[in-house]
């Protein structure tokens, strides 16, 4: 599958924290057991889901990290391991061929951050039924859902979008990925296995002062819009635009979320 590196982890990490809808997490803590947790987090990356959640449970929890880089897994064990409320357990994965040797009947709870996106609808099917099946609460934060406005804006803007949203469904390592269907079509696939959905928006607010972030984020827009065949010129011109407001303070984007609790 498809990795991402520590440094871009990091970088976004402060966006993640302040964009996590807070209802739905509210939603899916008030559906835990009043008792010590364990909890499975899949692609967790370095973290992002213990830095969201560690403190607002009120019991004990023990953590599961499941991911398919033996790095980033290492990082979060190096950093979370003296700094959660039970113990902390990784276990390097291939999510896409052995989704079903994970634990989910002993565990509490299913969590995932920034990672539904990325996935094929058949991957979403067998994630829902094991969940399901097992019978946990579960928290998919920060799911990517094709939406971003600029300010200020652009025309090319809605060029490179749409490039970017066709981009998204290609092959991530799980098949075909959703991009940016792949909230809504989860929710659906929870529903229809008799679970109670409570889902809402959990937008990136990226300010003027995010420069690093926003140099970082853009430029790969750049690379997929090359890759995707638009125009060179009109893309040039586009990128020494956004560069130049970069680095003056004048560019914010709003980023499009969605997180969403699957409870029964």
């Amino acid at each position: 599958m498809s990795g991402f590196s520590s440094e871009w982890l990091a970088l976004r990490e402060p966006l993640d924290l302040a964009a996590r809808n807070t209802a739905v997490e509210t939603a899916f803590l008030d559906a835990l057991p009043d008792r010590p947790l364990r909890i499975l987090d899949l692609a967790s990356g370095a973290g992002s889901t213990i830095a969201a959640l560690n403190g607002k449970v009120g019991q004990p929890v023990d953590w599961l990290l499941t991911d398919h880089d033996p790095a980033l897994l290492a990082l979060a064990k190096t950093h979370w391991r003296d700094k959660t409320s039970g113990s902390l357990e990784t276990r390097q994965i291939d999510l896409a061929a052995d989704l079903e040797d994970l634990p989910f009947a002993d565990v509490d709870a299913v969590t995932t951050s920034a990672f539904l996106d990325l996935v094929s609808e058949e991957f979403l099917v067998r994630l829902a039924d094991q969940v399901s099946r097992a019978g946990k609460p579960f928290l998919a934060s920060l799911t990517y859902d094709g939406r971003a406005a600029f300010h200020p804006q652009d025309p090319f803007d809605t060029d490179l979008c749409a490039a970017l949203n066709a981009d998204q469904k290609t092959d991530k390592g799980f098949g075909p990925a959703l991009g940016p269907d792949a909230a809504s079509r989860a929710a659906d696939l929870f529903e229809a296995r008799g679970c109670r959905v409570v889902q809402g928006p959990s937008d990136w607010q990226v300010a003027r002062s995010s420069s690093s972030f926003l140099q970082e984020f853009l430029s790969g827009w750049v690379r997929v819009g090359r890759k995707s065949g638009l125009d060179a010129t009109a893309l040039d011109r586009w990128w020494q635009d956004r560069e130049g407001k970069i680095r003056s303070g004048e560019l914010s984007i709003t980023v499009g979320h969605t997180d969403f609790a699957a409870l029964l």
